[in-house]
């Protein structure tokens, strides 16, 4: 189910020119400069050191080229540097949102993946990927085109290229399920022979098969749904396994050979267990791990990305009451569990699965986390450190840092005294280019 490229080139070239010949947004520019014009001194009335902890006040960050020079109260300013003065903010890393689908938008989620052909919903994706970066996000981990097959692959070398707009983006391709599971197009008349949102793999076979596959077509690591459907009934959640630890094992083995991990949607156990033994780098949703389970993914180093987000929003727009009751008692379970997470040490990324919701208005997932158990400083690394390292960029992006990229965003007071400052992202600077003043 992959578009032609000749569709792809024609969908992206027409997109390029609508950006270029509108607002990005309201209270954005064009981007004001390639990187490396001239340096770039950014100063403000707090810089947040989110390894430590620390807030540098002022802050100011030196940039050349793409890349951040020094960061300190004060650092050099070179002849002919621009300075940009921003006020009452408080700089830090460009924010990195490790579960996104830039294709797909609120509204009907299964009908929208049928009935919006594969080149409107790439044009679709690349402005989601613009207002994620305007909102100051400035790496992603999309986690499936939701039956676009590949083209994720198409807006993220567009993005690189520098072409449009959008965040770094490391990007799974079409996720992968079994016959019959959570992504398979359930309650269709069965003669229409509607396909699934995911690419069929019913075994360890057909699995290696698929990954490579999957690689081939430009894949940065590999998504594979675990579990589901869930349900919760007097109290007690329960959630189908699809794979067998086996299965996954023999999945994780194929990406690395290439060098490239899987992450897995999983809710629940015995597949987040599943999922652990076999060494995934992420379980995704984490309703509910098991002792074992938290103790494998904090010796492995196994990240759980929450998803608080797209949990509350479907319990606010659900179709019936008893719908909404189902899924605020899932939010229950799972902000219950993810204390237990916290305190076993399971680290955490930030995460928030949006798509189904408007893109751009994701960074409400910090305030959840801090609601459900952790403190402000542990959110932003969630989203900052942690959320590097999970897509493979440690030593890149994450940190204000001599040597690192430029990703940076600055936000209104102090987000460790109020953590929806990271709602309002005034100013975000993605390698050394500003997209945001």
């Amino acid at each position: 189910m992959n578009p032609p490229r000749a569709i792809l080139t024609l969908v992206l070239a027409a997109t390029v020119a609508f950006l270029c010949n509108t607002q990005l947004h309201a209270q954005t520019a064009q981007p004001r400069s390639a990187p490396g014009a001239h340096p770039i001194v950014l100063h403000a009335g707090r810089l947040l050191d989110v390894e430590s902890g620390r807030i540098i006040t002022p802050g100011e960050i030196l940039i050349e080229g793409d890349v951040i020079k020094e960061v300190s109260a004060k650092v050099t300013h070179p002849a002919g540097a621009e300075i940009i003065d921003l006020g009452d903010t408080t700089l830090l890393p460009g924010l990195i949102d490790a579960h996104v689908h830039l294709f797909l938008h609120p509204g009907a989620e299964d009908l929208q993946t049928v009935q919006e052909s594969v080149p409107q919903r790439t044009i679709m994706a690349t402005l989601a990927a613009r207002d994620d970066l305007l909102a100051g996000f400035t790496a992603e981990r999309d986690m499936g085109t939701e039956g676009a097959g590949s083209a994720d692959t198409a807006v993220r070398d567009a993005i690189n290229r520098g072409e449009i707009p959008g965040p770094r983006l490391r990007i799974s391709g079409n996720a992968i399920n079994i016959l019959g599971g959570h992504e398979d197009a359930i309650g269709y008349n069965p003669e229409q022979h509607v396909l699934p949102n995911a690419t069929y793999a019913n075994n360890s076979t057909e699995l290696v098969t698929v990954i490579r596959q999957q690689l081939k077509e430009g894949a940065d690591f590999i998504k594979i749904y675990e579990t589901g459907a869930d349900t919760i009934a007097n109290g007690k959640f329960s959630t189908p396994f699809q794979y067998s630890e086996e299965e996954l094992t023999a999945a994780v083995h194929e990406a690395a050979r290439s060098g490239n991990r899987v992450a897995v949607h999983a809710t629940g156990e015995p597949g987040t267990l599943y999922a652990a033994r076999a060494g995934v780098e992420s379980v995704d949703h984490a309703y509910q791990l098991s002792d074992e389970t938290m103790r494998i993914m904090r010796e492995k180093q196994i990240f759980a990305v929450p998803t608080f987000t797209i949990s509350e929003y479907f319990a606010d727009h659900a179709a019936t009451p008893e719908a909404a009751a189902r899924e605020r008692a899932l939010i229950g379970l799972h902000s219950s569990e993810f204390k237990r997470q916290l305190a076993a040490g399971v680290p955490i990324a930030m995460g928030s699965d949006v798509g189904p919701f408007r893109h751009g208005t994701q960074a409400r997932e910090f305030m959840l986390m801090v609601k459900y158990g952790m403190s402000p400083l542990a959110a932003i690394q969630a989203g900052t450190l942690n959320g590097a390292r999970l897509l493979g960029w440690p030593d890149k992006i994450g940190m204000l840092k001599p040597g690192y990229q430029a990703d940076i965003v600055a936000v209104p007071g102090n987000p460790l005294e109020d953590i929806s400052a990271l709602e309002k992202a005034s100013f975000v600077m993605k390698a050394g280019v500003v997209y945001r003043k």
